[in-house]
Parts: structure tokens; sequence; C-alpha cells
């Protein structure tokens, strides 16, 4: 073979691992994360600064690098098919096909990518001064790219973003968590954790508070004995006291002030006045974002509210405590009454209480039942199943079977749930 074939194959090489250098560059630098890129820029890294600004214009990335490694692997191609049909003739074209196929698979696709892939913040670090560059020098002709992509897919009713995806970054935080947790990476209260502290934008007073059927509150028309004797056997710190009606609260009685007010009256309960050692109860909307609360709670120093609804009625009580819960779980002292109403059966189904919230059994349970459209899981039925079920009904929606085992009047007090394999 004459020195110019030799010459060519060497081009060819280089073409192949500059093709390589352009697919594991875009592998890289869209695979990597940017949360460590960003933490290693604040750190003073000047290479993560470069990627940073890469990243900013995917777009404009992306176009370069793919336009650099087509440029290459048709040269590339070019050059090995003269020179096969040199040394072979018109079947030269048939070699340098099956020759150039499998090496820009292997050589600049699949070897550089597999690298990539596998230690993506590390190879995005050290292409990226390089990257920049070319990036630069092929600006000019990627802008022509895009404005001609664009205004073809606008042909078609097709408008495309600028460099933005779906999702925010709350979602993309929550997916990456859930991702962890079944990769095995995050254990479940973790995951569990994480994702409170993410609903808190998502979620209402109303989808955690107490509702007002669970309700413990104190009868101003009861003797001052009978008062006492509730608050110190409730677990409650604080309870509601309400006059002529569960409707009219008039105060919030606290454990504590009950407690010095009978020391103060020398131990006879019969003189404490329950009702002068009330502090003003704190109403606010159902509506009101659980993020909104917690500040609010901060701020005002105090833990307890009361939660009506648009027409003023009481619809229940939340608590600080109920909020941080959401967060980290329950939270219970030698006081508090262990959560029940969760019963497994010998068949693997459950017997559970209607008035069960759904993010607790999910939390408990590590189920997915969505609560967008009812808080318990009675409510949940209801709403599936479009009626007040009967007691001895079934029904089956979102991967479980349902069967209503009891109810009172037109309330679903307990049912049978069965996760369907």
């Amino acid at each position: 073979m004459s020195t110019t074939v030799w010459f060519t194959i060497g081009g060819i090489a280089v073409l192949l691992f500059l093709s390589g250098f352009f697919s594991g560059s875009e592998t890289a630098l869209t695979a990597a994360s940017r949360a460590r890129v960003h933490s290693q820029a604040r750190a003073g890294n000047k290479r993560a600064r470069i990627v940073e600004k890469l990243i900013d214009s995917k777009e404009r990335l992306i176009g370069a690098l793919l336009l650099g490694n087509n440029l290459v692997n048709i040269l590339a191609s070019s050059l090995a098919t003269s020179v096969l049909i040199t040394l072979f003739g018109d079947t030269g074209v048939v070699y340098a096909t099956v020759v150039m196929t499998l090496a820009v698979v292997i050589f600049a696709e699949v070897l550089p990518k597999t690298w990539a892939i596998n230690q993506p913040d590390e190879f995005a670090l050290g292409v990226a001064p390089i990257v920049r560059p070319v990036v630069a020098i092929l600006a000019p002709i990627t802008i022509a790219v895009q404005i001609l992509v664009r205004l073809i897919l606008r042909l078609f009713g097709v408008k495309a973003a600028d460099d933005r995806s779906g999702y925010t970054g709350l979602e993309e935080i929550r997916g990456t968590v859930d991702l962890l947790h079944r990769e095995g990476e995050v254990v479940k209260n973790d995951r569990d954790m994480l994702g409170g502290i993410l609903d808190l934008r998502d979620l209402e007073v109303s989808d955690i508070m107490v509702h007002r059927t669970r309700m413990i509150a104190l009868d101003a028309d009861q003797a001052p004995e009978q008062l006492v004797r509730q608050v110190l056997e409730s677990p409650n710190t604080r309870m509601p006291i309400y006059k002529d009606g569960t409707d009219n609260i008039i105060g919030v009685v606290h454990a504590k002030d009950v407690l010095r007010a009978v020391i103060k009256a020398g131990g006879d309960i019969s003189k404490v006045n329950v009702l002068r050692i009330a502090s003003k109860p704190w109403f606010v909307p159902d509506t009101t974002p659980l993020q909104a609360q917690l500040n609010a709670f901060l701020k005002v120093k105090t833990h307890f509210a009361l939660v009506i609804d648009e027409y003023g009625e009481v619809q229940g009580l939340i608590t600080l405590e109920d909020i941080l819960e959401e967060i980290v779980g329950d939270i219970s002292d030698e006081h508090d009454e262990v959560m029940q109403g969760i019963t497994k059966q010998p068949d693997g189904s459950y017997t559970i209480e209607g008035a069960l919230p759904i993010r607790d059994i999910n939390r408990a349970l590590d189920w997915n039942l969505p609560d967008e459209e009812a808080t318990t899981l009675a409510g949940l039925v209801i709403h599936e199943a479009k009626i007040i079920p009967a007691e001895g009904q079934q029904f089956t929606f979102h991967g479980f079977r349902f069967r209503v085992t009891r109810t009172a009047g037109n309330r679903v007090t307990e049912l049978r749930v069965l996760p369907l394999k």
C-alpha cells in the first residue's frame, strides 16, 4: 500500500477518536449531576463552572456536539470508502460500509458512551475545557440550525421550548428520591421524610387536621371537677372548650394552666374557673397551605389552631405536631396512644378503620393509594364507588380490593383491604 493510503487510514483513526470524544462528551454533559457540579463550582472548581455554563445552554451544546460528531463520521466514512475502492474496486463500497459501521458503533459510540455514563461527572469535568471552544466556534452554525428546526416544527404546529424540561425542580427531587429508594440507596424512613417536606407545598390544613368527629373538646357548662378531670385524663396538652354547641369554640385550655390553677386554689378543684384560664382560640381557613400554616405557627409562637370552612363552621383542629408528623412520621410519647385501626389478617389483607387518613395508611404500609380526592379511606371508597356503600359490598380499584365490613348510619367505619399482586 502507498504512503497516501497509510496517511488516509491514520486520518480515519483520528476522526474515529474525535467521534468518540463528541459522543462521550454529549453523554457525560447531559448525564452529569447538576447538583454535584454546582456544589463543586461553588467550592471554586473552574472546570465545574465551565460545565455549568455549558449545561445552561443545553440545546446549543448538544447541537454543536452532534454537528461535530456527524461531520467527522461522514468524513471518516468517505475516506474509508475511497481507500477500499482503491484497494478492492467497486466492492470496496460494501467493505467500507461493514468496516465503518462496526468501527463507529464500537469505538465512536458504545465504548465512549459506556465510559461516560459510568463516570459522568468526572468525564464532563475532563472534557469541558475542550468542548467550550468547540461550542463557541460552531455557535453560528448551530444557531442557524436551531432557527431552521424551529421554523420546520412550527409548520407542523409544534412549539419548541427553550432549554426547559417539563418537570419542576421539586418534581425532579421527588423522582430522584423515589428512584434511589427503589434501588436500595435510600431507606423508607428517609424517603418518607424527604417526601413529607416536599408535600408541604401541595397540602392544605384540611388534609391533615383532626376532624371534628374525632376532636376532643370541653363543655363549658360542666362542673369544674368534671372539666379538670377531663383535662388530666386526656393525652392532649391543649383542648378546645365550647359553649352552647361544639361550633361555638370560646377558648383553648392548656393542661399546665389548669394545674397551676389547682395549686393556686389550694387543691380545691371546685374553685378552678376553667373559662378564666382559657386562652383565645385561633381560627384558620381549611384551605391554608400547610407550608404557610407551619410558618404561622413559628411566627405567632403557638402550637394549636382551629380549622373553619368558608361558612365559619369549625371543621377540626391542627397542631404544630401534626405538621411535623407529616415530615418525620408519628411522634409519640408515654402519654400518647399508639396508632390503631390497622390489623393484618392471615390471608394478607388488612382490616382498616374507615376514618384513618390515606396518607397515614400509605406511610404505614408503604402503599400508594391516591389522596387527591379524599382524605380518609372511607372517603376514597365513596368517591370511587360514587355511592354510599352498604355493609358487605366489594370494590376493586387502584390495585386493591375493598370490602365494607362495618357501617354506622351513612358512615363507613371499617373495611377489609386486600392488595392485588
